[in-house]
């Protein structure tokens, strides 16, 4: 496959359709989960408006976006210091396995590794994601050990 000229960009209010719509498609795809399109598009342009809840970043190609992530912050007290979550990642259909997750996760990484207040990255991936994973553990990530358990309200 030909090389993509990727340009790797922080997300813009501009942006809340496509992350909407990623963010939509990758539920569909690995829970599956049907989410409510409003209550998607609400929280994506919140966190746009407001980067104390996180940030994403889109990898575009020609101005097209193709791909994005988005981090969080976790203060951890052990190690005095933010973690940074990746969440929301997702590649369009078309341009998987060209590099671009590896591409986001990178400019992330130099992010965070700038920031003396960063002490590391971290994921969730869902357990029988083995594709994901092993795309996750190729790039240095590797299991914490930990089961996330959560109690979600009925909010949605």
């Amino acid at each position: 496959m030909a090389q993509l000229d990727l340009e790797i960009r922080p997300a813009t209010l501009d942006d809340w359709e496509t992350i909407a719509d990623f963010n939509l498609r990758l539920a569909e795809e690995t829970e599956p989960h049907a989410l409510d399109r409003a209550t998607v598009e609400a929280g994506v342009r919140a966190l746009l408006a407001d980067d104390r809840k996180g940030r994403y970043f889109v990898a575009t190609v020609e101005g097209r976006i193709i791909g994005q992530l988005m981090h969080t912050r976790e203060w951890s007290d052990w190690r005095n210091g933010d973690v940074w979550w990746l969440q929301s990642v997702y590649v369009d259909a078309g341009f998987r396995r060209r590099g671009v997750f590896a591409s986001l996760k990178r400019h992330l990484e130099e992010l965070a590794e700038g920031d003396t207040h960063v002490v590391g990255l971290r994921l969730y991936v869902e357990r029988d994601n083995g594709h994901a994973q092993a795309t996750y553990r190729s790039l240095g990530f590797e299991s914490a050990g930990y089961l996330v358990m959560q109690r979600m309200f009925g909010r949605l």
